[in-house]
């Protein structure tokens, strides 16, 4: 049918586009890339308790 809507996909994590689906979930190998450098550099954490020192539970701090 021609008056079909076509899908929705779902928008780039990282900027809002819509993604590609050669990228998906991102727009662009550039936004994959950016995600990339944000999970090595800490810039997403999982949230939970404290996590102790190895190093301090055995007292050679």
């Amino acid at each position: 049918m021609p008056n079909e809507p076509k899908p929705r996909r779902a928008a780039c994590p990282v900027c809002g586009k819509p993604s590609d689906p050669a990228h998906r979930p991102f727009c662009s190998d550039r936004c994959r890339r950016v995600d990339l450098g944000r999970w090595l550099q800490g810039g997403y954490v999982i949230p939970g308790p404290p996590v102790a020192d190895p190093e301090e539970e055995n007292g050679q701090a």
